[in-house]
């Protein structure tokens, strides 16, 4: 028992009390607000007392940083030992642009790297695709073949930085290209580090990037797990990703749930389809959630996320190594919190979901810049955001100590209740014979749908408010400098991709993309295949293309 019988007594006495005085306030503003809710609508009380968090066992739920369930995070000294990797997320137009801005997010303190594709490469097709006119560069880097990833990681130490990579369908490609570059640069594939997004079930469910059907995509996602395991052991193989299910307007519960019951149908999949021990490779899956305006919501979300995980991995999967319980995970703020209207505004909300992610204990950080909703971000306003995270570690003494909002009645009554409701959605899916045939029913997507249903109605109601937008509304013009691609970048890309197809032994590339197709067909592991093509200067879409040929097309149901 977390308080005392006396304790218990002397705290539901004072709230009588408190209660009565609040009954005689309402009786002389009889107008003043009753309901109140965070952003996901869970309801939140008036006053929070050791009476809401009575049951809770210190020892069994609480603990100690380092300890099981790890509600406190996964390191014994927290923050002290190291701040959480500053990963600002980058990519535009050509491999040698985003190079330059990487280098220059280096220069300025930035601790990891995170590239973002553009929309061809994201969907597994070249540049020059007529499926791809008009999108070549324009939301991330052009990637086609090795020669582009090389330029892309021209003078960046591969076995000194970490590099984040958020591809999903052609996961196996892109992941294939950086061993390939690690190689050629002299760094073996035992010093290379970073993850490789790879989390197909949350395509399906919300960001709606596709190649192959469900079935065939986790089994490429096993192939990454398993050749990482043996051959890769510092690589992140998947990030089990909450962020898109957020941004297609999930609540934290549902984001929750989801992504963790992604996470146990890839374990469930590796350790069916490859016979690993769960020991083997947990200890590198990584995931990614978002860290969304309302504080303390995300703060309690983290903190359960963290609980629940060491939880499946214990009790579910009988995992003995202590790595295999924790989650580890990095946190983007909220893409969709962000407003056109008034965009300096937008620097507050990222600065509080920033610190939200901290005081939950994250791993890994990218905060958005003002401009997110208008433009690639220009250089000033990335700078801003990184400086943001530079501020909340060196300046506002949040690191001091571990997981300082522990022991509130609000915040721990509120983690148990998000962890208790993503328990039920979980409980649901399994019942359902887990997250593949959910998502075949349309389960998540449908749940997802009316959340964010619910909350644009709650919007336009003005019962949630977003300054600027449909509360403190002015005429006033801001001026933004709209960072654009230029169209002859993606000339110069088909140029490029053109020139390496005229150049490259044609016979080599056949036969490696042959021995792709034949791993595809006996069931085997992709990965060695893949990794010989690239250097035989296969595009990537031809790599998929075999995919899709082997595999077969998704098309989503559009589901109403």
């Amino acid at each position: 028992m977390y308080f005392s019988e006396k304790t218990q007594k002397e705290s539901l006495k004072l709230k009588s009390i408190w209660q009565d005085k609040v009954e005689n306030t309402l009786k002389t503003n009889p107008d003043q607000k009753e309901r109140f809710s965070t952003v996901s609508d869970l309801e939140i009380k008036r006053l929070y007392t050791p009476e809401d968090i009575k049951d809770t066992n210190f020892e069994q739920h609480i603990g100690v940083p380092g300890d099981f369930p790890y509600l406190r995070g996964n390191q014994v000294t927290g923050y002290r030992g190291g701040y959480w990797t500053f990963r600002m997320f980058a990519g535009m137009g050509s491999a040698k642009d985003t190079n330059e801005r990487w280098r220059m997010l280096l220069r300025e303190g930035q601790t990891g790297l995170s590239t973002a594709f553009d929309f061809p490469t994201l969907m597994g097709y070249d540049s020059d695709s007529p499926k791809c006119l008009g999108e070549v560069g324009k939301c991330g880097v052009a990637i086609d073949t090795l020669e582009d990833f090389l330029a892309l990681m021209k003078d960046i130490p591969m076995d000194q930085v970490t590099t984040s990579m958020t591809i999903n369908p052609p996961a196996t490609v892109l992941w294939a290209m950086y061993c390939a570059a690690a190689e050629i640069n002299g760094v073996p594939l035992t010093k290379i580090g970073g993850t490789i997004q790879n989390d197909m079930l949350k395509e399906f469910i919300a960001q709606k990037t596709f190649m192959c059907p469900p079935g065939p995509s986790v089994k490429l996602i096993s192939d990454t797990v398993e050749f990482g395991t043996k051959y890769v052991p510092r690589w992140n193989t998947i990030s089990i990703s909450g962020y898109h299910i957020r941004e297609a307007g999930a609540t934290a519960v549902q984001e929750l749930a989801f992504t963790l019951r992604d996470g146990i149908e890839y374990v469930e999949d590796v350790v069916r389809r490859k016979g690993l021990s769960v020991d083997e490779f947990a200890p590198r899956l990584s995931f990614f959630f978002n860290s969304h305006i309302d504080f303390f919501e995300e703060v309690c979300k983290f903190r359960a996320a963290r609980r629940m995980w060491a939880k499946i991995m214990r009790d579910r999967f009988g995992a003995k190594n202590p790595r295999s319980l924790w989650m580890r995970f990095h946190t983007q703020t909220a893409g969709c919190s962000l407003t056109a209207q008034q965009p300096y505004n937008n620097v507050v909300r990222t600065t509080m979901e920033a610190l939200a992610a901290v005081l939950g204990g994250t791993q890994s950080l990218h905060t958005n810049s003002l401009d997110e909703v208008l433009c690639l971000p220009s250089e000033h306003a990335v700078e801003i955001a990184l400086r943001t995270q530079q501020i909340l570690a060196e300046e506002t003494g949040v690191v001091n100590t571990t997981d300082p909002l522990a022991g509130s009645y609000f915040v721990e009554a509120l983690t148990n209740e998000i962890e208790e409701k993503a328990w039920e959605y979980i409980e649901k899916i399994d019942g359902m014979g887990g997250m593949i045939a959910a998502i075949e029913k349309g389960f998540p997507q449908m749940e997802i749908a009316d959340s964010a249903y619910k909350f644009q109605r709650q919007l336009e109601s003005k019962e949630k408010i977003m300054v600027g937008m449909n509360k403190y509304v002015t005429d006033a013009k801001h001026s933004i400098p709209l960072i654009e691609i230029d169209e002859k970048i993606g000339e110069e890309q088909i140029k490029r991709l053109k020139d390496v197809r005229r150049k490259r032994d044609n016979r080599a590339t056949k036969k490696s993309l042959d021995d792709i197709k034949n791993a595809c067909r006996k069931g085997t592991n992709v990965m060695p295949y893949c990794i010989e093509a690239v250097k035989n200067m296969a595009t990537q879409q031809e790599i998929c293309d075999i995919y899709r040929e082997v595999y077969g097309e998704y098309r989503d149901p559009g589901l109403y």
